[in-house]
């Protein structure tokens, strides 16, 4: 179904993000009321709120076994850092389903049809909610960060070393690997639509697939690994492990999962619209 598109100027005052020149008469609100809009659509469902207590909650419990193993089975001492880093791989489902939200939600629900209304040019409604999704994760992914070192420090008994500029760069750098699976999921949702669509591709994407991979294992299917979306987030959260590339360039393999989801993203909604 293709959305209407045209509205009188009139109508744009009432719209979502729209403001005011200050005359009392109406202005479009642009990208930034997209964003504005967006923000508040996030946040007036509960959605969010479970999805970052859940993943606090699974960030100390997977810290607290992770530190308690590397005590009991003596690891090699490493930045504590590494524990928060890890969690990461249950964690971002948590992300996922927020970021997912965003999207589905309104496809379920037919209010995509209000939102294309409200900002007709596709890839601004697009932009916003990977801009919203991928802030909140950045920020929820720092916070699982700090939480992560808190609670692991104690259990690892030791056996973890605590620098703070290491312990800084990990810190934002679980952050930004969030904050890139957030926006690779808004673009999956964009091409699925449909929330079991997107969660299978994705669960699968993330941790199906290296699961296989590395339960398989051989220099072939690690290799393989190590440029999907998770493999290579891991080499920039984690420090004092081999890595075959480096952060920045592991950093780059993730950007461009994200980006050539959101491409796949906004080519189906430019071909199918609401």
């Amino acid at each position: 179904m293709t959305t209407t598109t045209a509205r009188g100027d009139g109508d744009r005052a009432d719209l979502p993000g729209a403001g005011h020149d200050g005359l009392g008469r109406g202005t479009a609100g642009g990208f930034a009321g997209a964003v504005a809009s967006e923000w508040t659509k996030l946040w007036s469902v509960r959605t969010p709120y479970l999805c970052l207590v859940a993943g606090l909650a699974m960030t100390g419990v997977f810290t607290f076994y992770y530190a308690s193993i590397a005590r009991i089975n003596e690891y090699p001492v490493q930045p504590v850092g590494n524990a928060a880093a890890s969690s990461a791989v249950i964690v971002q489902f948590a992300v996922v389903v927020l970021a997912m939200v965003t999207v589905t939600s309104e496809y379920s629900t037919g209010s995509v049809r209000a939102s294309l209304l409200w900002v007709p040019r596709r890839h601004l409604v697009q932009a916003a909610k990977a801009l919203v999704a991928g802030a909140v994760a950045f920020v929820a992914g720092t916070a699982c960060a700090v939480v992560g070192m808190a609670v692991a420090w104690g259990p690892f008994g030791g056996r973890a070393s605590f620098e703070a500029g290491t312990a800084v760069g990990q810190v934002l750098a679980v952050g930004l690997y969030q904050a890139l699976v957030a926006v690779l999921t808004v673009g999956v949702a964009f091409a699925t639509r449909h929330p079991a669509g997107a969660l299978s591709i994705l669960a699968t994407l993330l941790w199906g697939l290296p699961s296989v991979l590395l339960g398989l294992g051989g220099p072939t299917l690690a290799a393989v690994n190590d440029v999907l979306p998770h493999g290579a987030g891991d080499h920039f959260m984690r420090v004092g492990t081999d890595a075959p590339h480096a952060p920045a360039t592991a950093a780059l393999i993730v950007a461009a999962w994200a980006t050539g989801a959101q491409l796949v993203g906004l080519y189906v909604l430019r071909r199918r619209d609401a």
